[in-house]
């Protein structure tokens, strides 16, 4: 059974542990200071006691589960972002209820879901059990601050977790632009029968470093986005500890914080994330085709491609579906964050529940 009480750790908490325990050994003729707060439990610390094989399961079923309640509104950015067609221009609502009513929910709006589970759980996975390994590390060994343990931690789980999701991120989008097979009502240039069509064909065609393509683009979009997250779900969350004047945050601002903080971060970095995806939809040069959303093709420089959209389309350009992106990045944020300490604590309870059955 599910225990819906949070068990996100207090941020800070290793090396304030190490100062008071220092602390005491230098006047053992008095008391230590009283905490701010009641000290913490192991559940408390889940993330930094778990093994990292519990980490990697809990996050890439917190990941898979995330992607898969917001994969529509993902389209409907992505189509925003990557089609020039004025019905994709309109507000997330119109948007939405387009893509339902012309093309349904499976064949539309979850079009490329396949692609996306296929890059979701073990790229999930990946990231939070380097994060969680290379934190420790971090912490523990070197001494490093927390929040800069955290930054660094954060980077480097997405770049390792990044040669898994960048092609899958490429197979997703263009399916998401294309729709179902034989779209009458797509304006794209791709016409696959499935996710093995699109693989051999892309492959076949345009060579497999295509899966690749935008690579340096998806770098420089998910690098910031995941500093900026960690940076403000940190300094959020301590707020709403100071408000609630408890450690044990409820699930509500536990919540709001990872939405908020996700919300944020994609915001910021949605001028990022139209470069990513237009690189990652067009054509290669040589086969002369133009990428769908407008007459130009961007090269793989992504100052030079975000200055050639800024020219064309203007600052609306760059931030074009802005929207949808906001909402994707808060509810993900918040639905994986919750997921994967749910998860990690009740491994945690197996685990110790096993491991105190008698022996016969």
């Amino acid at each position: 059974m599910w225990l819906f009480s949070s068990s996100i750790p207090v941020v800070n908490t290793p090396h304030q542990e190490d100062q008071n325990v220092r602390s005491t050994q230098r006047h053992s003729f008095s008391p230590p200071p009283l905490p701010a707060f009641p000290p913490s439990s192991n559940q408390d610390d889940l993330a930094a006691t778990s093994p990292i094989s519990h980490c990697f399961l809990s996050g890439a079923i917190g990941g898979v589960i995330g992607d898969s309640v917001m994969h529509s509104l993902d389209t409907v950015k992505t189509r925003q972002q990557g089609s020039s067609a004025a019905k994709y221009k309109r507000n997330l609502p119109s948007t939405y209820g387009k893509i339902l009513l012309e093309e349904g929910l499976t064949g539309g709006l979850y079009s490329g879901y396949m692609a996306a589970m296929l890059g979701s759980f073990p790229t999930s996975g990946v990231f939070f059990a380097t994060y969680e390994y290379s934190k420790r590390v971090l912490i523990n060994d070197f001494n490093v601050n927390d929040t800069v343990s955290h930054l660094c931690s954060g980077l480097l789980g997405d770049f390792v977790s990044s040669f898994i999701y960048v092609p899958s991120e490429v197979l997703k989008t263009r399916l998401q632009l294309q729709g179902k097979y034989n779209n009458a009502f797509s304006q794209s240039n791709y016409n696959y029968k499935n996710l093995s069509n699109a693989i051999h064909h892309i492959i076949k065609t345009e060579g497999a470093q295509t899966l690749f393509f935008g690579y340096k683009a998806t770098l420089a979009r998910d690098l910031p986005f995941s500093a900026l997250q960690l940076a403000f779900y940190e300094k959020f969350r301590k707020w709403a500890i100071l408000l609630e004047d408890t450690r044990h945050l409820s699930i509500g601002n536990e919540i709001l914080t990872g939405a908020a903080a996700g919300g944020l971060a994609g915001m910021i970095t949605t001028p990022l994330d139209v470069v990513k995806t237009r690189l990652q939809t067009q054509k290669q040069k040589h086969q002369q085709l133009r990428i769908p959303s407008s007459s130009i093709l961007l090269s793989n420089s992504l100052t030079n491609s975000m200055k050639v959209i800024f020219q064309n389309e203007g600052v609306l350009g760059l931030f074009s579906g802005v929207g949808p992106r906001f909402i994707w990045t808060s509810v993900q944020s918040s639905i994986m964050l919750l997921l994967y300490q749910m998860t990690l604590k009740k491994l945690n309870q197996i685990n110790m529940d096993s491991s105190s059955v008698p022996a016969f």
